[in-house]
């Protein structure tokens, strides 16, 4: 399509750019000497400059360096967004290590998958799951363990206070062999001097994929994915001043639409980054109110609870310049709704853990297309093909096909598993197994996942077209649609909702909406009224999860 997306730039954002070769490690230290006393992390009110962040990263690696880390080992991470999860994963850069960000949230089986196939020796953990660790250690190849406390870095009372407000945290570090304490390391030991020579095709960083449904595959993300993701990002927003916005840092930075969008962002273009642990309504309202917050890079969930939390008016969001959101299908009426209660038009954007993650974007200060996942962003280049022939490029508009990527975000592959690397990356193109289309001006739409399809009596009916009508509904909050076996088509559509706070609703009047709305094969036959659907740690609906959870029940036409 002769990348006919150009010209449908926002003014300011350049056809291409000329990178600068740099690592992550040194971009923070280039960052720390021309900002160093700019607010560089913001946790409960308490700033940490670039200054102070430069000098705990070099404590931070000088520590890893004692306990046995060299160049090239993993450091394994089980933290929230704290302090102590950006010193750990710029301190591992540092002294020439991958940083191996894991999901608090999973299960020890999920855990231990992950800590032995990444060959993490080293893990930082969070005071209060050091005991399930503990036990954990013994099947995986982790050696030390270092004890991470959400107190360590409060202001003044909440340090004082903490103790009391959480008795039933556990908060003591065990005592016991290879065992230490987070802050005890970073002030036993002086800095190290400079930093890791990394290349810019070295592994900085390893980051799993959600394995609901099979095993998480690490994503092996390079020095020049994970930075030149951060330059074009900065392209994207022309009216963005390096030193001196302030973003939201309420995606966890295990996932690498936090870890690049919030986290590496803000330290390569010298952003404070406001550090949220828990993303709920009210702490992210009043970070934004209080620390006058100017980028909001989030998710679908993130901004229903905002519009759904009934004191929103009362906080000030007029100091935001742009809401991004990603990792989800954004529903058309949270963006009215978002606009409605803020004057704030959130674009969507896209990408994929394999991408470092950024790829696509709705320009800022360009043309608004709600419900498109945009343009492809500076040096990405995008194609459609047969989702049943990937050499056969679509080049009509409107066709849907399967999305393919090309560009120097593209990881550089799956650990330990080259067969699975070459059955995505062909040509070096990335099949993203995303079924999109295009526009003559170059704005792409996800229709649904390739593997979301359902097929109903001969016909195809994708799942987001079903999902945005249920979110058109005026009582519900949630929905998400999936395909149950069906014996006389196939499959039918069946429709999880949740409704918002205080409604009723029975199945009858949510299937009549959607005959107003939508082909009669695509009308849900079942709807089952659920308090929340399954998520992931970024708020994004789990469609898999409901469809296995469905299997494993057994339900479908036949059992009706």
């Amino acid at each position: 399509m002769e990348k006919i997306w150009l010209k449908s730039y926002a003014p300011g954002v350049p056809e291409s750019i000329d990178f600068r070769q740099l690592t992550l490690q040194e971009a923070l230290t280039q960052t720390a000497a021309k900002y160093p006393q700019n607010r560089a992390l913001i946790f409960q009110g308490k700033a940490v400059s670039y200054a102070e962040l430069d000098q705990m990263v070099s404590r931070f690696a000088s520590a890893l360096k004692a306990l046995g880390v060299k160049p090239g080992d993993r450091v394994a991470l089980l933290l929230p967004n704290l302090v102590q999860t950006v010193v750990g994963i710029y301190g591992a850069l540092r002294l020439g290590a991958l940083a191996v960000p894991n999901n608090p949230l999973y299960t020890d089986r999920e855990l231990e998958h992950q800590l032995n196939d990444s060959g993490s020796e080293v893990l930082l953990c969070l005071d209060i799951i050091i005991p399930r660790m503990l036990k954990l250690r013994d099947r995986t190849r982790v050696k030390q363990i270092i004890s991470c406390h959400v107190r360590d870095y409060l202001p003044f009372p909440l340090k004082q206070l903490f103790p009391f407000v959480k008795r039933d945290m556990h908060l003591k570090t065990p005592q016991g062999k290879d065992i230490y304490e987070f802050t005890d390391l970073l002030w036993n030991h002086g800095p190290i001097e400079g930093n890791y020579p990394a290349h810019m095709d070295d592994t900085a960083v390893l980051i799993y994929t959600g394995g609901t449904t099979g095993v998480s595959k690490g994503v092996e993300l390079t020095q020049r994915n994970l930075s030149y993701n951060c330059q074009q990002g900065r392209a994207w927003c022309p009216t963005f001043e390096d030193g001196k916005e302030v973003v939201l840092g309420c995606l966890p930075f295990f996932h690498s639409y936090g870890m690049t969008g919030a986290m590496n962002m803000s330290i390569v273009h010298g952003w404070a980054n406001v550090l949220i642990a828990k993303p709920e309504a009210k702490a992210i309202l009043e970070a934004v109110h209080k620390q006058r917050v100017t980028f909001i890079p989030g998710v679908p969930t993130l901004f229903n609870a905002m519009i759904n939390y009934p004191e929103t008016k009362k906080y000030d969001l007029s100091s935001v310049k742009a809401c991004l959101s990603g990792a989800a299908p954004l529903a058309l009426e949270t963006i009215r709704g978002f606009k409605d209660l803020t004057g704030i038009m959130i674009s969507e954007a896209y990408g994929l853990t394999e991408t470092s993650p950024c790829t696509h974007g709705i320009p800022f200060g360009g043309k608004e297309k709600p419900g498109c996942i945009g343009l492809p962003v500076p040096d990405t280049d995008a194609k459609l093909v047969d989702v049943d022939d990937y050499t056969r490029e679509i080049t009509a508009f409107g066709e849907p096909g399967e999305l393919c990527i090309k560009g120097p975000q593209v990881m550089k592959g799956y650990l330990n598993r080259p067969d699975e690397t070459a059955a995505v990356i062909k040509d070096g193109w990335l099949l993203t197994g995303d079924i999109a289309t295009v526009d003559e001006e170059g704005y792409f739409t996800i229709v649904d996942r390739k593997k979301d399809l359902i097929i109903s009596g001969g016909f195809n009916i994708f799942p987001r077209e079903v999902d945005e009508i249920l979110f058109a509904h005026p009582k519900i909050s949630e929905a998400c649609a999936i395909g149950v076996p069906d014996s006389h088509s196939g499959e039918r559509v069946k429709a999880y909702v949740v409704l918002k706070a205080g409604q009723t609703a029975t199945e009858e009047e949510i299937i009549e909406f959607c005959r107003e709305k939508l082909a009669r094969y695509k009308v849900p036959k079942y709807v089952e009224f659920m308090t929340e659907l399954p998520k992931s740690a970024v708020g994004k609906i789990l469609r898999k999860e409901l469809r296995a959870a469905e299997a494993a029940k057994g339900k479908g036409d036949t059992a009706r």
